[in-house]
């Protein structure tokens, strides 16, 4: 059996979530309270309508509060009137592209972001547990064909990379001068999280069920770049599972963490294409543009043999399963499904997958 969220542990507890109003952040705030856990989110408003946010109700399980991380007096009021025990810092400027031409934006939140975050959780006396949710592209990527590890090198050369990679160094800096006296502190290094209920533009799956659904094909810049695609719910669940080693051995599970598929799983752009044109079904199709202009990163790939080892954690959906997990989610959203009665059936499909194996 693979390991799942503890309902024991979460019941009850404290957790501040930022960033709940987005695609990663929705999932979690929405299967912390199918847990039981007391969320307080904090985020903008959704970034895009149709959202997860809206289409599962969210605001009707957590307490919403609508803020920016970039505001620090408005988050620091925020969060510590909710005396958490447990801080999610998922807030960010998540879009590579967008990045390339609001620089200025995408540094002020990811990393000043995280500054504010991180220094607002100074002033809460009973938080002991944080994560900052970060991604794959932090390390300096040389494009060798390495599936890089915890230990390897940070940086980067274009503004999102280079956001996220300070966005960690602001994190080890609070660790290793504030937090880490009263508590853990780790950084999740995911990698390509896809899913259901993500509509952001240059994105690869929403950008494909919007041309699918209106009749057109697909557009493809770079068919033969390669990700390590996942699906969402996996990326949650080692999100959950490392809070709850965290919370009780802060010394142990500190630092980061990669959360990713194996490196051989890793897959180009082009086979994902071809397995979601094959899942959504007629008028569907891709045609590559052969790119922008933008430079974009053409390998990459992570070692998460520390989750696996030390939290018991790996991909339980092949990439086949997950690209048809969120077709289905989509569909379901444009036929005008009840989405929170659909989600909590997927995680509930998805709890009894990790049972079985």
């Amino acid at each position: 059996m693979a390991p799942l969220p503890d309902p024991t542990f979460w019941r009850g507890k404290r957790v501040f979530l930022t960033g709940h109003s987005g695609f990663v952040g929705g999932w979690t705030g929405f299967w912390l309270s199918e847990l039981g856990a007391e969320v307080t989110g904090y985020a903008l408003p959704p970034p895009s309508n149709p959202s997860f946010f809206a289409l599962t109700r969210l605001q009707d399980r957590i307490r919403h509060i609508e803020g920016d991380v970039r505001d620090a007096a408005s988050l620091e009021t925020a969060m510590r009137a909710a005396d958490p025990e447990i801080l999610l810092h998922l807030a960010a400027q998540p879009i590579v592209r967008r990045a390339y031409r609001h620089p200025v934006e995408s540094f002020a939140v990811n990393v000043m972001g995280t500054a504010h975050t991180l220094e607002a959780a100074r002033g809460c006396p009973n938080l002991a547990t944080t994560i900052v949710f970060t991604t794959d592209k932090v390390y300096r990527n040389r494009e060798t064909g390495q599936a890089y590890r915890e230990d390897d090198e940070l940086g980067g050369d274009e503004p999102y990379s280079a956001s996220k990679s300070g966005a960690e160094l602001v994190a080890e800096a609070y660790r290793n001068r504030y937090l880490g006296e009263r508590g853990g502190l780790a950084c999740v290094r995911a990698g390509n999280i896809i899913g259901g209920g993500d509509w952001a533009q240059d994105r690869l799956v929403p950008d494909a069920v919007r041309a699918f659904d209106a009749g057109k094909a697909l557009e493809i810049r770079k068919p033969n770049a390669v990700r390590p695609w996942q699906h969402v719910q996996e990326a949650v669940r080692g999100l959950l599972l490392l809070t709850e080693k965290l919370s009780q051995q802060p010394a142990d599970f500190s630092g980061a963490w990669n959360l990713g598929p194996a490196a051989e799983s890793a897959a180009t752009v082009r086979t994902v294409c071809d397995i979601m044109v094959r899942a959504w079904g007629e008028q569907s199709a891709w045609t590559d543009t052969g790119g922008d202009g933008i430079p974009e990163a053409g390998l990459l790939m992570l070692d998460s043999t520390k989750a696996a080892q030390r939290l018991d954690w790996q991909n339980l959906f092949t990439l086949e399963e997950a690209l048809g997990e969120s077709m289905d989610w989509y569909k379901a959203a444009l036929r005008g499904a009840d989405m929170a009665a659909f989600t909590a059936q997927r995680l509930q499909a998805f709890a009894a997958k990790a049972k079985a194996i």
